[in-house]
């Protein structure tokens, strides 16, 4: 069956390049800067993840930033984590400043081995970096299937709740849990309105911000992708204290008590700001990792969450055109297209950027890989009902 089977809105200037060609040229910049073969590759392989489901502000976006953590010293690739400290079903794990996929992989392995053994492994890591998309992890102990969760802190960037300062970070939530049949429950969700990059996103695009994503310094809410970004203060997931915006803010001081305050890394307003400057010292973030065995409850775990799923993708939607979907149907589909054309896709001002590192560090350029220029990027959420049903069905 095609996949490509829905009309993409056409909006702006895009290159689509080979899926391969694009995780070499992430491998090489990494290695350029001193990064050992499997850091690298783990840390693209991340990269890759997040463009392929649809996340561009995760994937090569995010490239650049790690290679100037690891130039300025801020990041040691090639160190190697530890356990500290492990009881039978958890474990506080020191990352000792290597890249966030490194240290990700590490700890969920263990918290993976902890879940099969006992039925849960819950494990806290110090000194780490960025991750990327919490889901991937999570996706990890699904894989096995275990139901998996990803937590970390981040630079400030939230305000709280009836604050003109930021306090807390994007603090992402993701839970990923296998049903039958194939199907797949997959949240991964910042307690922000919006992760920081969807404003870069919107940058890079020359358009403004939706209300609701971002505060001026002023502490108002404002549609400037360029005042956003500057201010650095997201709003809270939920908006306003009258949307109950305080919700979404504690729900970033959760994920700030199990990552950055249990595992005794920096935390909320201790954190650095990370930009492209490198500037700033190690990140030292806190990472969380929980896998957890259904298997070890009621019987018929898998059939109750598809029977979920399915039932929520068939509720009448209020506009016909907007299918209902379960979580991880977006991702689910974009990895699917991606997968088929054997491409990513990627605003032609991210090429560019892409170009400039490339001289800056004697790589091949990602450009000379491009192999299609036009007007084609998919709309996340302007396609037919009838077409995304048959596409998702089993």
């Amino acid at each position: 069956m095609q996949l490509l089977i829905w009309d993409r809105a056409v909006q702006r200037t895009m290159g689509k390049v080979a899926t391969s060609d694009a995780l070499r040229f992430m491998v090489d910049c990494l290695k350029a800067v001193g990064a050992a073969s499997k850091a690298a590759q783990q840390q693209a392989e991340l990269l890759i993840q997040a463009d392929r489901i649809g996340h561009p502000s995760h994937g090569l976006n995010r490239l650049e930033l790690y290679v100037n953590d690891i130039q300025s010293g801020a990041c040691a690739p090639n160190n190697e984590p530890k356990v500290l400290k492990e009881s039978p079903s958890t474990a506080w794990v020191d990352a000792n400043n290597v890249l966030g996929a490194t240290a990700s992989h590490f700890a969920m392995d263990i918290a993976i081995k902890k879940a099969e053994d006992t039925g849960v492994g819950w494990v806290s890591v110090k000194g780490s970096n960025h991750f990327g998309v919490a889901g991937w992890w999570a996706q990890k102990a699904a894989d096995r299937g275990l139901i998996g969760m990803a937590f970390t802190n981040t630079s400030p960037l939230l305000a709280p709740t009836r604050s003109k300062q930021s306090a807390l970070g994007t603090n992402p939530i993701a839970v990923v849990a296998p049903g039958s049949d194939g199907e797949t429950f997959y949240l991964d969700m910042a307690t922000t309105a919006v992760a920081v990059g969807k404003i870069e996103m919107q940058l890079r695009k020359n358009e403004p911000i939706p209300h609701g994503w971002a505060q001026g310094p002023d502490g108002k809410e404002t549609t400037d992708a360029e005042l956003a970004f500057k201010t650095q203060c997201l709003m809270p997931l939920g908006g306003g204290e009258s949307t109950s915006g305080y919700k979404g803010f504690g729900l970033s001081a959760l994920v700030e008590l199990f990552c950055g305050i249990t595992s005794g890394s920096f935390y909320g307003h201790n954190i650095r700001s990370w930009s492209h400057s490198g500037e700033g010292g190690p990140a030292n973030l806190g990472h969380c990792f929980v896998a957890l065995d259904p298997g070890r409850f009621a019987p018929g775990f898998g059939d109750r969450l598809t029977d979920c799923m399915r039932h929520w993708r068939q509720l009448e939607p209020t506009d016909p055109n907007l299918p209902v979907l379960a979580p991880g149907d977006k991702e689910k589909r974009n990895a699917q297209v991606a997968d088929c054309e054997g491409t990513v896709t990627y605003l032609s001002q991210q090429l560019q950027s892409s170009a400039a590192l490339a001289k800056k560090l004697q790589v091949t350029n990602l450009l000379s890989c491009v192999s299609y220029r036009g007007s084609d990027e998919d709309s996340t959420d302007l396609f037919d009902a009838e077409k995304y049903r048959i596409l998702i069905a089993r």
